[in-house]
């Protein structure tokens, strides 16, 4: 998911040069203008989507019923492709004139749009619509990614972190527990029981979403809390690299490499060659369909942990782009207000498996009611607490690609040291936080 994402945004004075995206950033449907008056005398207002699948689907379903709830506003909705794509359309769209009034913004993006001026600070409207919009009613662990600089620039829609996806049928096969593992050192144990029995434990890209995962584990920061310098060679962000290279020698993780990494490992997980798997809670609903079509069963838990559980979150905010008259403003937060309601946090959450964002929706009897059916659903909720920010440098997007580069040389090099990689991959991404 994340590795998709690695060179979505450039740097702040690059921003602005996409111009060769032009043409492609406003394809689909909507009008050229971000926000228009119909001939019927609506407000006419573009969304922008990413990811595909489930995931768009309940866009469109959302999208939809906001469409039939009134008269004065219509939205067209318009998938751009993965979050690299949407990020390069809009900065493209936005340097021409014909931005979408709202659009997906991946959390790690936030402070570079934000600080180059394209999105609008949500601050007072949230404090004016307090009642309605109630921000305290959103998951703290949520919610850091949403300020820059002290200002609000996204509400929390579809929002996730990375967890552990198990085969239990081939546990339970192997003669595993499948309560476990529950460290890094019980996956190395489950491993190689699996191994024995000619399964792949795990296969997985070199992602950095599940590298941060591994540094909070470790104990460990990404980047310092200014953003200014990289920690990430650290002994605690180099230990994950360690350890994933210690695993693909040993042969317990089958790193797969390329475009078609995340497709790759997938298929493992659904063709039941691989135990484990580490994705996205947005997958949830998906991998129960799979397990059923392949008759396995499948559960979900926690990141193994080293020091202690840990992972980032990921996901979209919901934002405004900025150059908005005052109307298509107001009827693009009015949007905004519905699409991150608690009902539509419940009816989204369910469809897919992107965390509920709103503490009221995770405590309703609804969804507390359906965890009892589908407890798998519920493990990405409890894992929140051991949640940490991604970090929001402006360069952060393009320094993942230099991360990714550095580790999967470590790992798949046999005369790569990862001190040695991780401590290059510092030294570009300090001259890169510098600029």
């Amino acid at each position: 998911m994340l590795n998709k994402r690695k060179a979505s945004i450039l740097a702040l004075g690059t921003v602005f040069l996409l111009t060769a995206c032009g043409s492609s950033a406003t394809s689909g449907t909507g009008s050229q203008n971000s926000a228009s008056a119909s001939a019927g005398g609506k407000i006419v207002i573009k969304y922008w989507t990413a990811n595909g699948g489930k995931i768009e689907e309940a866009k469109q379903n959302l999208v939809k019923k906001f469409n039939e709830s009134q008269n004065r506003i219509e939205v067209q909705q318009a998938n751009q492709g993965t979050y690299d794509d949407l990020h390069a359309k809009v900065q493209a769209a936005f340097a021409a004139g014909n931005a979408p009034a709202v659009f997906d913004l991946e959390i790690a993006s936030t402070g570079i749009f934000s600080r180059s001026g394209m999105l609008v600070d949500l601050t007072p409207l949230a404090q004016r619509d307090d009642a309605q919009i109630d921000l305290k009613d959103f998951n703290p662990g949520l919610m850091g990614n949403a300020y820059v600089d002290g200002k609000l620039y996204g509400i929390p829609f579809m929002r996730s972190t990375p967890i552990f996806y198990k085969n239990i049928t081939m546990l339970k096969e192997a003669g595993l527990d499948p309560a476990g593992p529950k460290s890094w050192t019980e996956l190395e144990q489950y491993g190689q029981v699996l191994k024995s029995k000619g399964k792949t434990p795990l296969t997985m890209a070199v992602g950095v979403w599940e590298y941060e995962a591994l540094v909070a584990q470790s104990g460990g920061k990404v980047l310092s809390e200014d953003g200014k310098k990289a920690l990430f060679n650290t002994p605690e962000g180099v230990a994950p690299v360690q350890f994933w290279k210690k695993m693909s020698d040993e042969g317990i993780i089958k790193f797969v490499v390329g475009k078609t990494a995340g497709a790759d490992a997938e298929k493992d997980w659904s063709n039941q060659i691989s135990a484990f798997k580490i994705g996205s809670t947005a997958g949830v609903s998906a991998s129960l369909e799979v397990a059923k079509g392949n008759n396995f069963e499948m559960m979900t838990d926690f990141m193994p942990a080293n020091k202690t559980y840990g992972v980032p979150t990921g996901g979209c905010h919901l934002a405004i782009t900025s150059k908005l008259s005052e109307q298509e403003k107001e009827a693009t937060w009015e949007f905004v207000k519905f699409m991150t309601s608690k009902e539509n946090t419940i009816y989204q959450h369910k469809y897919v498996g992107y965390l509920p964002n709103r503490i009221s929706a995770l405590q309703s009897d609804e969804l507390q009611n359906y965890y009892k059916e589908f407890p798998q659903y519920k493990v990405a909720s409890d894992q929140l607490k051991y949640a940490v920010l991604r970090p929001n440098a402006n360069a952060y997007p393009e320094i993942t690609k230099t991360m990714i580069d550095a580790m999967t040389n470590a790992i798949l090099e046999k005369n790569v040291k990862p001190q040695d990689a991780m401590n290059e991959a510092a030294e570009k991404a300090n001259k890169l936080l510098s600029r």
